[in-house]
Formats: structure tokens, C-alpha cells, sequence
């Protein structure tokens, strides 16, 4: 039950992010993202230094995984959407975001549940196939069907192998992906 609330909160979390943006200007987009992050930086000092912050400090105990740097799936995340918002035009930064949001929630969600095979990692055939099939129809509304399929491949191999945390790799991969391969779009 506790994962099935982590993954939700991350696919919120990521799509949010995504629309937010693909609708707000790029100045205001990049102003969100570095404020969140401050704000983000300033709780995370607070739990750390023993205070209880409600509504936010019960999330991050039952949310979190068991990490000494509470919220670092969601810094990561903060730190590779601004660095896309900066470096990317919008166009290959709301793919990127919402591949990492639902491929990486529902990879774990189907891997737990049906998952059997390992391929690396802990990881299995069915939970990473299961994410690149779905992200696939997440990204129809952005990307050309070729587009859609490269990416969410690109982005289920990063997720596999990547020794770094695939919140800070897969959105960076994936806008230079689409990038060097402007047909995808």
C-alpha cells in the first residue's frame, strides 16, 4: 500500500509539473521550478533538524522510502525539470516529464504486482514492459507514434540500467533524444 502511494504521488507530482509547464510561460515556469525547489530545500533542512512540519511531515514518513535525505525522489525531480525548463524548448520538455512520471510509477506498480521475471536490478520484464506500453498512450497527445515509441523505450532502458537516480537522468535523456532526433516530434 505504501508504494502504491509513493507512485501515485509521483505521477501527480510529474504530470503536474508537465502541465504546469507546457501552459505558463517559460519565465514563470523556470520562476516555479526554482522557488519549488527552495521552498523544497528549506523543508527538507527543517525535518532534518527534528522539527515536525504538519501536513508535509506524516507525507514525507509515510511516503518516502526509507532514505536519509527526505523527498530526494522529489528534489531529483525539481532539479532535472528546471535544468529541461532552462536548457529545452517546450516542446521536448512535457514528454520528457511525463515519461518520467508514468513510466517510473507504473514500472514499479506492475512490477510489484506482476512482476516475475527479473531482467536487472530487481526489476522485471513485465513491470518495465508494462511502463514503456503505457507511457507509449501517455505521450499519442505529444509526440508522433514513432516519437512516442523511441522515447518510452529510451526512457525504460534509463530506468533499467541507470546507476543514477532515473528522476534526474530519464528527462535529460529523453530531450536529448528528441533533440538529436527532431523527426520524434
Amino acid at each position: 500500500m505504501r508504494e502504491i502511494v509513493r507512485q501515485g504521488i509521483h505521477l501527480c507530482f510529474g504530470t503536474g509539473i508537465a502541465m504546469m509547464v507546457l501552459f505558463l510561460d517559460h519565465a514563470a515556469a523556470v520562476a516555479v521550478l526554482a522557488l519549488g525547489l527552495l521552498i523544497g530545500v528549506v523543508l527538507v533542512d527543517l525535518i532534518l533538524r527534528g522539527y515536525t512540519i504538519p501536513g508535509l511531515s506524516p507525507l514525507v514518513q509515510y511516503g518516502d522510502r526509507c532514505d536519509p535525505l527526505p523527498g530526494k525522489g522529489a528534489f531529483f525531480f525539481g532539479v532535472s525539470a528546471l535544468a529541461c525548463t532552462i536548457l529545452f524548448p517546450v516542446s521536448l520538455i512535457v514528454p520528457a516529464l511525463v515519461a518520467l512520471a508514468v513510466l517510473d510509477s507504473v514500472t514499479t506498480l506492475a512490477g510489484i504486482r506482476f512482476g516475475r521475471h527479473r531482467i536487472y536490478n530487481g526489476k522485471s520484464w513485465e513491470g518495465t514492459l508494462s511502463g514503456i506500453a503505457v507511457t507509449i498512450l501517455s505521450l499519442l497527445p505529444f509526440l508522433t507514434l514513432p516519437g512516442a515509441l523511441a522515447v518510452s523505450v529510451i526512457a525504460g532502458i534509463i530506468e533499467l540500467i541507470s546507476p543514477v537516480d532515473d528522476n534526474l537522468v530519464i528527462p535529460v535523456g529523453v530531450c536529448l533524444l528528441l533533440t538529436l532526433v527532431p523527426a520524434l516530434v
